[in-house]
């Protein structure tokens, strides 16, 4: 049985990437995979007890110093000399340092670390991920542009680099009529279009852009967002002060974000800039019509026209305008462009068929290092199901 482990910052705060990184522990450990999640630091709450239960073992590296915590690096030395994993995969710069940086020490047979965000950072990630490229034996990107990003500033080596998206469960999503009646009964809503919107409280996600399209929509809309962050009191002070406090709840962080897409008539997101946003692919798999920011990654996601709008970044009135159309179509036209979204998601970002990626991109470079190597029943289908599609 092949090991993997996945290293990841910290989960006791879930994001997109460390969404994307349980899912894909999950699905590996379901498919006969021996799996390993680790962390730099915290405890994981909630989410590790999901992952003991699927079968993925935990371990925190209490590195509470960050990167310059030695004792985390000792730990996960002699932990990798001691459980020898086949694939050490990294998310995120810190772990991906972290991995890199220690095969001069404790090497794993194969190290493989993902970009999730097409922003390349200050100057020290640059010099970070520049000094350390020829450390990894493959790096992946989340979407065209994450990698696009990252080959122009100089921060991974083309040779080396492909780009694998984020996939999500999509029979989780699947829109569901009596859990729609249901929330919007807890709501109070009865006819007024919901709009949802989830992500982190923070600037990157331009919330009062957001608030300032939303006060220009007509009366009896809604806006619901899922999200906690440093700027809570600041959203709900400018939500007040533009007369939206009844129109308008900030719920703060949600774990179960399906019942809520599954409730919702639209889906809103204004971030300045994204690597390839899982909130947009569950959106589209519950079949919810979308408007979002024109930027790298987003645009990736959405088909302009067919499966939502895309809008200028840090424009309320342009926002409000795709909003307020979204609002008037007859509800059969809306229902239509949400259905085209779902089979959209369901086509080019269906978890199975991702899991299906990692698990050739695994074993290619495993039998690349060790042409002999014996390798499991699902990553030699893996392999030979690309084979068959390339000849």
């Amino acid at each position: 049985m092949s090991h993997a482990a996945i290293v990841i910052p910290g989960l006791d705060r879930i994001a997109g990437a460390e969404q994307q990184a349980m899912l894909l522990a999950r699905g590996l450990r379901r498919r006969g995979w021996r799996v390993s999640m680790v962390a730099l630091s915290g405890t994981g709450g909630a989410a590790v007890r999901e992952l003991v239960e699927a079968g993925v073992s935990f371990l925190s590296l209490g590195m509470r110093k960050g990167l310059a915590d030695p004792r985390g690096w000792r730990r996960f030395h002699r932990w990798l000399r001691c459980e020898k994993p086949d694939v050490v995969h990294a998310h995120l710069p810190h772990a991906a340092w972290l991995a890199r940086w220690s095969r001069l020490a404790a090497s794993a047979p194969v190290v493989v670390d993902t970009l999730h965000s097409s922003a390349t950072g200050k100057r020290w990630r640059r010099l970070g991920y520049a000094a350390s490229r020829w450390l990894p034996d493959h790096v992946t990107a989340v979407s065209e542009a994450t990698a696009s990003a990252h080959v122009a500033a100089g921060m991974v080596d083309p040779d080396r680099l492909s780009v694998v998206g984020n996939g999500i469960d999509v029979d989780q999503w699947k829109p569901d009529l009596r859990t729609r009646h249901k929330v919007r009964e807890e709501l109070g809503l009865v006819d007024e279009f919901l709009w949802l919107a989830v992500g982190r409280l923070e600037p990157v996600k331009d919330y009062p852009t957001l608030l300032n399209a939303f006060a220009r929509s007509r009366q009896t809309a809604q806006l619901l967002i899922l999200g906690a962050g440093p700027l809570e009191r600041e959203l709900k002070q400018m939500a007040a002060g533009l007369g939206l406090g009844r129109r308008v709840r900030l719920a703060g962080f949600c774990p179960d974000v399906a019942r809520w897409m599954k409730a919702a008539d639209g889906f809103v997101l204004t971030s300045r800039y994204e690597g390839l946003p899982m909130v947009l692919l569950e959106a589209g798999a519950s079949g919810l019509p979308v408007v979002a920011t024109n930027v790298p990654g987003t645009r990736e996601v959405v088909v302009h026209g067919e499966t939502g709008w895309l809008t200028s970044a840090g424009d309320p009135e342009q926002l409000a305008a795709a909003m307020g159309w979204l609002m008037r179509i007859p509800l059969r036209k809306r229902l239509g462009i949400g259905e085209r979204a779902r089979k959209s998601i369901v086509e080019r970002f269906s978890l199975e068929a991702v899991l299906d990626q990692w698990e050739q991109l695994y074993a290619d470079l495993l039998l690349r290092k060790d042409p002999n190597r014996r390798i499991g029943r699902s990553e030699w289908e893996s392999v030979r199901r690309r084979r068959a599609h390339s000849a």
